[in-house]
């Protein structure tokens, strides 16, 4: 019955997600997510908010979670924007500030929603290439551009570009807006919004999905300036005017709260990044350099879909893109110590009997 369906759905690649298997024994290292369970704080904010109130709409602004945010980054609360999930704050901004006559600029190897929501949104752009490292050279996107974007650390590299060179590509781009999607920032960079009071075209994009382990309520988050925000406002309040729920909003505000908690799984996440890129390098990898709650790796003789596959039959899940220049690598999330202890057992059995 596509027949049915608008002209413009025939022509959308949708973007696919990480395998969620709903098998019970199962190291999953696919999505990259906290292997740490939100804050206590959290779960006793949910739980005292999981009340008659439910019935009620929710404070359309999140006015709490958006001066939570601000508090916490030192920036004026009409800096904020809140959405579901960093995706719907990045759909927003590609409809707000990505849709002019030039195309926008991002990496050929990064977050593939970017070029889904070119696709849903009828938005031109232009691939830049990264550097022989899989880094991204900021000289490379000193073209034309109706706007670029910056996954900061890069998915699925981990690779994370300085700030120095953050503010030379917003020097570069004025006329431009730089969106700089910092998804995993927290794992070993430092975030741009820092600069935003000095640029009025960058708007940084943060999400509670993986360093405060919320992925399964939908948080995400913008800063810029008022400007860029009151763009966003008018297209979520023309879209869905309740985007993120009282549970979710309660969340966040705890989460933001509990520094010591986010400090000590944030820590731990990145002790566990060191053992694995160790471990992996002693079994013949090559890790690209990460900032991120995951690594890219190659084995020097092993092909990364036999080696995706034969982990897979022992219950280890990985990512495994069969995408152009990263083809024979795989991502893999870090876990708590033990599953990062299994998977590389389970790597060294599996390299030595090939």
């Amino acid at each position: 019955m596509s027949e049915l369906w608008s002209p413009f759905v025939h022509g959308l690649v949708p973007y696919v997600p990480g395998e969620q298997p709903k098998l019970a024994k199962l190291v999953k290292l696919n999505t990259n997510e906290n292997p740490y369970g939100p804050s206590p704080a959290v779960l006793d904010a949910v739980r005292a908010a999981t009340n008659e109130d439910l019935r009620r709409y929710p404070d359309p602004n999140a006015d709490a979670l958006k001066q939570a945010i601000a508090g916490y980054y030192a920036v004026p609360v009409d800096h904020v924007f809140v959405g579901n999930g960093s995706d719907e704050v990045l759909a927003h901004a590609f409809m707000g500030f990505f849709q002019h006559d030039k195309p926008i600029l991002f990496a050929d190897i990064t977050y593939s929603f970017y070029k889904v929501y070119c696709g849903l949104y009828g938005i031109d752009y232009e691939c830049v290439p990264l550097d022989d490292m899989y880094g991204i050279n900021v000289a490379d996107y000193a073209r034309p551009n109706g706007g670029i974007i910056i996954a900061n650390p890069n998915a699925p590299t981990g690779c994370l570009l300085s700030l120095t060179s953050i503010e030379a590509l917003l020097q570069a781009n004025m006329q431009s807006v730089v969106l700089v999607d910092e998804a995993y920032i927290d794992f070993g960079g430092e975030t741009a919004i820092g600069l935003v009071s000095r640029y009025p075209n960058l708007l940084v994009t943060q999400t509670l999905s993986k360093s405060r382990s919320l992925a399964g309520l939908r948080i995400g988050f913008a800063v810029g300036q008022p400007h860029l925000i009151e763009a966003l406002e008018r297209i979520k309040n023309s879209f869905n005017s309740y985007p993120l729920d009282r549970l979710a909003i309660v969340a966040g505000v705890a989460a933001f709260r509990d520094e010591d908690y986010f400090q000590q799984t944030r820590q731990a996440v990145i002790a566990g990044r060191d053992a694995v890129v160790s471990g992996l390098q002693a079994l013949g990898f090559s890790v690209l350099p990460s900032a991120a709650n995951f690594v890219l790796a190659q084995h020097a003789v092993q092909p990364a879909a036999a080696l995706a596959s034969a982990l897979r039959e022992q219950g280890i899940i990985v990512r495994y893109f069969n995408a152009p220049r990263i083809d024979n690598f795989l991502r893999i999330t870090i876990g708590k110590p033990e599953e990062n202890a299994e998977l590389l057992q389970a790597l060294q059995a599996i390299v030595a009997n090939r």
